[in-house]
């Protein structure tokens, strides 16, 4: 036990058994019993010596538990008992706080109990006991802990807050800061108010003490050592936080609401942009230590909480690329609105991954802007459960839930919270509860759905009047001071508006292209079709390839692993080496140029079909083996099996290629069916980052896929999703149909200047077929092939051209040898977008008297052929197609019609 049992009639000759045994041996009861008695003894010595002694009978000493009861009761249940809420009543909770809960009454309350020297305040007065709990935990800060399952955790915070009872003492000066910054937050906000009548700006007012909050966060980091922040958060006060914490001009934000666009580069970089509550933004200030301290706030869409994931991975990449691992440098910050920390399932996704060695970034801080009202959705219809934070125990950290109007309050709850962070290296949650001013926008009417409590808020002074007059009564600033500080700010932000409205075109205060991404840029057109040189030396891929695969002898390990190994070296005396060597001759030679690999997804380490085998296990115990870690830049791999998620993860991962670019960065689904659970992240950061955001991310997807007979949601990756999301040159989307080909796709990814995402379908059946290997010379004398053109054919013959791409070229192959047809010309398309035009121009040349038909596995409503066919709509190109029927399903269930279905694509592109 970790504390004092509840007991309100204890047995005395129980508790006079254990006073005995303490007597004898103190460490004989329970720490909670020492305490008691500690404070027991204590009372037996000053008995009779004024105001503070104690009476000694078995009536008082039941007492004395009880009021050890309500101490533990405070700080167990305190929390459901604060002032946190600045404009409703809270929901009542029984039992209650009352002196009859804990068998005490109000006669009692001029007694003393030693039980006061739980608290460090030594033998007191019920009265004075009862008050420093009230103060402690049921004031502006409710604090959740006592469910961490560890001692000194529970120890420190219980300590920290108690010895101050929860209530801050800040000197002037500090006083004065917290009131500068929430001032321009304040009046930041009713200055866009006013100026931009009628445009969005997702308002934090009703939440402005976030401001001053972060503001301290980050000069509290510094003094304990962080160096960088990562801040995620959705559109809720972004512009403040911009502004007012980042440094962003209000200049710049002043002209993006005038409707001034970013000047063109070139006109050929397409750039769509984003609204401004949008947008990303990073920059360096100098603490009040005169440290410096990079700040970094991702760009995200609407869809709230995906930027957890994002900014988590941005965080790890740093972490490891500019930290040396060490996570006590840097610190997320997730700012969460409390309708979307409850009910999006990406927050906890990304929670879970908070102490995977894979995904941990050293402790996150979580700041819920908590309106009590998500939209129109009343809280009480937004949850089942009692807090919008109470998935923060699945973590086991700690909740500090503090009325946004104590902004003093606030600040000392969150210095506490990042000290947390910094010693402990786990999540701490901050819930600042205000209320929204306005409706959701700042053209709702929020007095549709929420009449009551809008009448309160109307009524509701902001934040900013509440702490001046509190500092006015203290004595710590003058009536004037607050005046003038409001009127000089205002001033400074109407200079700024007039300067915004003189100005043409915006320029990009922080370039996409410094820093890590220095030599890098955005691709041209012309870019995309230079041919990379990814060849490597036959000496050092023959070197590589024994040292990887020679496992070694001292080491037991499992005989189908060892056979495994065998074999690969095997190929090497063969020439014909299969997928799973030419992916990891991709990682090995990548590796030796002194880049970075990562690779994460579910099973990745063995692979899903248990090709890749990337670390092994030994066979008599859990120690494993990576062989790749073995070879010259091998502390450069790691490979990490994922928890069950695709949305989090892929998140994370774009994140992590987002900061280091100089990283072969992948995510693996267990099939590529399962990548739809991610679609988000495709669909507003993958495919449209750089559009929106002139953020280039050279993130690889590999996505297991081949029509195979294994069901529905085991057989396509479903490539038509990410072929209708392509336009621009923004993603590339492949199909490779050998391992060569495929080492030079994955080598390609870093050996361009510039950095696009990556998709490719990835075989599942191809893994171990006996054609789909490549001879050494693939390797060390090609690169990169977007079309493979048919080698067993003379031109002049042949009447058709089959276009396809993956898994069905071996089918189509086997019929064409089989048949030892030289009328029918098998091409492989390698990578579906961009596309190829000038070498599909130069087939058409090349087969001038021959019909092109496209053939695909895939129902024909699916599959590349519907971008396919619109691509090439009215072209010379008249491209027919085979495929499956039509369906809403993307595969039979039924090994047998998924046979026959096979077999007549086959035929029909070979009837003629």
């Amino acid at each position: 036990m970790d504390k004092l049992t509840y007991l309100s009639n204890a047995d005395n000759g129980y508790i006079d058994s254990l006073y005995q045994s303490y007597k004898e041996d103190p460490n004989s009861v329970d720490v909670s019993w020492q305490k008691f008695f500690e404070g027991f003894d204590f009372g037996q010595t000053n008995v009779n010596s004024g105001d503070n002694s104690v009476e000694q009978t078995p009536e008082h000493a039941i007492k004395e538990i009880n009021v050890l009861n309500m101490i533990y009761g405070y700080r167990d249940r305190g929390h459901l008992f604060t002032e946190t809420n600045p404009v409703r009543e809270r929901r009542k909770y029984f039992p209650g706080k009352e002196l009859e809960t804990f068998g005490l009454s109000e006669a009692d309350m001029e007694t003393v109990f030693n039980a006061g020297v739980e608290l460090g305040i030594g033998p007191a007065k019920l009265k004075d006991i009862r008050q420093f709990i009230e103060d402690t935990y049921c004031r502006s800060i409710g604090a959740e802990f006592r469910y961490i399952r560890h001692p000194e955790k529970i120890k420190f915070l219980q300590d920290k807050i108690e010895a101050d009872r929860s209530t801050p003492s800040f000197s002037i000066d500090a006083k004065k800061r917290i009131l500068k910054k929430l001032n321009e937050a304040v009046i930041f906000e009713s200055f866009l108010g006013t100026k931009f009548l009628g445009q969005k700006r997702f308002s934090l007012e009703g939440a402005e003490s976030l401001i001053p909050a972060l503001d301290s966060v980050i000069q509290k980091g510094s003094s304990l050592g962080i160096e960088e922040f990562v801040v995620g958060m959705a559109h809720r006060g972004r512009l403040n936080v911009l502004a007012n914490i980042m440094g962003k001009s209000y200049k710049t934000i002043f002209s993006e609401f005038e409707g001034k666009m970013y000047a063109a580069e070139d006109p050929e970089l397409q750039f769509g942009g984003d609204v401004k509550y949008h947008l990303g933004f990073s920059s360096d200030i100098i603490s009040q230590e005169g440290k410096n301290i990079h700040l970094s706030l991702a760009p995200n869409p609407s869809h709230l909480e995906t930027v957890d994931g994002v900014a988590e991975g941005m965080v790890r990449s740093k972490i490891d690329l500019k930290y040396s691992g060490d996570s006590s440098k840097i610190a997320p910050i997730l700012i969460h609105g409390d309708a979307a920390v409850a009910a999006q399932g990406i927050v906890y996704e990304t929670i879970q991954m908070s102490k995977l060695d894979g995904y941990k970034t050293g402790g996150t801080i979580h700041i819920v802007i908590n309106n009590q009202v998500g939209f129109t959705t009343n809280y009480k219809d937004a949850r089942s459960s009692t807090y919008c934070t109470d998935i923060a125990k699945v973590t086991l950290s700690p909740v500090f839930h503090v009325n946004g109007d104590d902004v003093e309050a606030l600040v000392y709850a969150i210095n506490l919270a990042v000290e947390y962070r910094q010693r402990y290296k786990t999540d701490v949650f901050i819930d600042l509860l205000g209320y929204r001013r306005y409706g959701h926008n700042e053209a709702d009417e929020p007095k549709f759905t929420q009449p009551s409590l809008y009448k309160l808020i109307e009524k509701h002074p902001n934040t900013l009047a509440i702490y001046v007059e509190k500092l006015i009564k203290q004595g710590s600033i003058e009536g004037t001071y607050a005046k003038d500080l409001e009127k000089g700010f205002r001033g400074d932000l109407q200079k700024c508006l007039d300067e915004a409205k003189t100005v043409e075109q915006l320029k990009e205060e922080r370039p996409m292209f410094a820093g890590a991404w220095k030599g890098l840029h955005q691709a041209r057109t012309a870019d995309i079709g230079i041919t990379a040189d990814t060849k490597v030396s036959k000496e050092l891929f023959l070197e590589l390839a024994k040292q990887m695969n020679t496992l070694p002898k001292e080491k037991k390990f499992f005989r189908k692993i060892t056979k495994v190994f065998e074999d690969r070296l095997k190929m090497i005396d063969s020439d014909k080496y299969d997928w799973a060597m030419g992916e990891l001759m991709a990682y090995a030679t990548l590796l030796n140029e002194d880049f970075r690999v990562r690779i994460s997804g579910q099973d990745v380490q063995r692979g899903t079909f248990s090709h890749r085998h990337a670390v092994v296990t030994l066979e008599d115990s859990d120690e494993t083996y990576t062989p790749l870690s073995k070879l010259k830049g091998g502390e450069n791999f790691s490979i990490y099996n994922s928890l069950l998620s695709e949305y989090a993860v892929l998140a994370f991962e774009y994140g992590y290629a987002s900061v280091n670019p100089n990283a072969l960065t992948i995510w693996e689904a267990q099939f590529g069916d399962f990548a739809n659970g991610a679609q988000i992240v495709f669909d507003q950061y993958i495919s449209s980052g750089e559009t929106k955001w002139k953020r280039s991310n050279g993130l690889v997807m590999l996505l297991p896929h081949g029509m195979e007979g294994q069901g529905p949601e085991h057989s396509s990756c479903r490539i038509e999703r990410y072929l209708e999301l392509c336009a621009n040159n923004n993603i590339i989307v492949a199909n490779c149909t050998t391992p060569a080909n495929y080492f030079h796709l994955l080598r390609r990814q870093l050996h361009r200047d510039f950095r696009k995402p990556l998709v490719v379908a990835t075989p599942k059946s191809l893994l171990r077929h006996p054609k789909t290997v490549s001879p050494l010379t693939d390797f060390t004398e090609k690169g990169f092939q977007e079309i493979i053109d048919d080698t067993n054919v003379t031109a002049k013959t042949v009447k058709r051209v089959l276009l396809c791409s993956g898994k069905i070229y071996y089918d189509l192959l086997e019929r064409q040898e089989t048949e030892k047809r030289k009328d029918i010309a098998v091409v492989r398309v390698e990578q579906l977008y961009p596309i190829a035009h000038d070498q599909i121009e130069a087939l058409q040349k090349k087969y001038a008297k021959a019909e092109f038909v496209w053939v695909q596995e895939e129902n024909e409503n699916m599959g590349a052929w519907p971008f396919y066919c619109r691509k090439f709509r009215g072209s010379t190109l008249d491209l027919q197609v085979i495929a499956r029927p039509e369906s809403g399903s993307p595969a039979t269930g039924y090994m047998k019609q998924h046979v026959a279905q096979q077999e007549e694509i086959i035929n029909k592109a070979f009837a003629i």
